[in-house]
């Protein structure tokens, strides 16, 4: 969400980053309908301005004893007219807010500029890549041989998009949680939270999902309530309404939860395995700063989330996402991309965003400097720390040994009972 009055004042500047978005210029329309909107409030002022006097040339009138009845019907038209500039006001905010409400944010000066991933910027690399001596599998592979992830159960229960993890990979898959939690919180400064996984329209309108994305959500009706798409949503919504005090900030969240995503656009993509789901689980982190803070903000959540990556032995690049490459309400963007040897490629695991002013002015998020009666909006940030079922799917992939079995990483094993390798009738969890 944008300050129009920035807008009016920076007309170029805001049509230049909507052109790197790949977007029309839109100033022009919006500071017109700001203009309708500021016209209509200041006739209904002028119109009241005008009924105060006339009612007190009234009580002059009939204090001279003279005929007010000229008077008196304009005070009873004027109420009429200013009832209908008003409504000429609400009808251009609403007109406003709504232009203002599709539009996503404006990119950061050193993002580059793309029409989609082609134009992303590699900016590190981390690991080397295992050299196997046989042709390495995909994870669906792996993890049907092992008898420990079904499809074909989940999809009789549920539908498409869907898996059944048992065994040995259940287990892993909640080691890996608790793993990234005890870092970003025991390490990393994070609190940890267990929010709601249904919320209401309007904290999904202050993440930036609503209005525009709704077909990427999963709604329940009776209710009014819909299922959170990333842990983002209610974590960013702490601050929703509120003024913090500087000194509170930052604030960092971290929480583990399901994920619902309908997966609108995806068809065709991904329609085998675990790599794009319906029910998913990630572990998020969220971050609240002042302004002055939240560029080092986003280098300190990457690097948490690369951690994990480090810990667990997994190869990875960290690259820069183009202007067409960003979500709606990011201004910059790191995603982190883990190797599949399987696939043979990089695949995102992890997408790390400062989303500047945009969301708080969404959600009326501010913060104060104590004695200062001004406040001003916080910036928020969110990363995925990281996406727990790709991270078992990486370790599926780059673990995988020649018999079948899968070794787990060391850092992971005190989570899963001291079991060392995954294999068909290996360990307690086994299968």
């Amino acid at each position: 969400m944008f300050d129009i009055k920035w807008i009016r004042d920076n007309p170029d500047a805001f049509d230049q980053g909507l052109r790197r978005r790949g977007l029309e210029p839109a100033s022009a329309q919006l500071v017109e309908l700001d203009g309708k909107r500021r016209r209509a409030l200041t006739r209904a002022q002028d119109i009241q301005a005008r009924r105060k006097l006339a009612a007190r040339e009234i009580g002059a009138a009939k204090a001279r004893g003279e005929d007010a009845g000229a008077l008196i019907d304009e005070v009873s038209r004027s109420k009429g007219e200013e009832e209908e500039a008003e409504a000429a006001a609400r009808t251009a905010a609403a007109a406003l807010d709504a232009a203002l409400a599709e539009l996503p944010n404006l990119p950061a000066a050193d993002v580059p500029e793309g029409a989609d991933e082609t134009a992303n910027e590699e900016i590190r690399t981390w690991g080397d890549k295992p050299d196997f001596a046989f042709p390495p599998k995909e994870h669906f592979d792996i993890g049907e041989a092992l008898g420990m992830m079904d499809f074909e159960t989940a999809a009789r229960m549920s539908g498409s998009r869907f898996v059944l993890l048992t065994g040995a990979l259940a287990r892993m898959e909640r080691a890996l949680a608790s793993f990234m939690l005890d870092l970003h919180t025991g390490e990393f400064g994070y609190t940890e939270v267990n929010p709601p996984a249904l919320v209401r329209d309007e904290a999904l309108f202050g993440t930036g999902q609503l209005p525009k994305f709704g077909d990427d959500l999963f709604t329940v009706d009776q209710e009014g309530l819909w299922l959170i798409p990333t842990a983002e949503v209610p974590l960013t919504n702490i601050a929703a309404g509120r003024i913090v005090e500087a000194g509170d900030l930052p604030r960092r969240y971290a929480a583990m939860t399901w994920c619902f995503r309908s997966e609108a656009g995806a068809a065709g993509k991904d329609t085998r395995g675990m790599i794009r789901q319906h029910q998913f689980t990630k572990v998020e982190l969220v971050s609240v700063t002042r302004p002055e803070d939240s560029d080092d903000e986003l280098e300190r959540m990457t690097t948490c989330a690369e951690e994990v990556l480090k810990r667990l032995g997994l190869p990875f690049r960290t690259v820069l996402l183009s202007t067409g490459d960003m979500g709606f309400a990011a201004r910059k963007t790191y995603d982190i991309e883990v190797w599949l040897p399987g696939q043979g490629r990089y695949r995102e695991i992890s997408s790390c965003s400062n989303c500047g002013d945009f969301q708080a002015r969404r959600m009326k998020a501010r913060f104060r400097v104590k004695g200062d009666k001004q406040t001003r909006f916080v910036h928020t940030l969110n990363g995925s720390a990281l996406a727990v079922g790709r991270t078992l799917i990486a370790i599926l992939e780059n673990c995988q040994q020649a018999d079948g079995s899968v070794a787990v990483p060391e850092a992971l094993r005190p989570y899963m009972g001291g079991l060392e390798r995954i294999a068909p009738g290996v360990g307690p969890d086994a299968g």
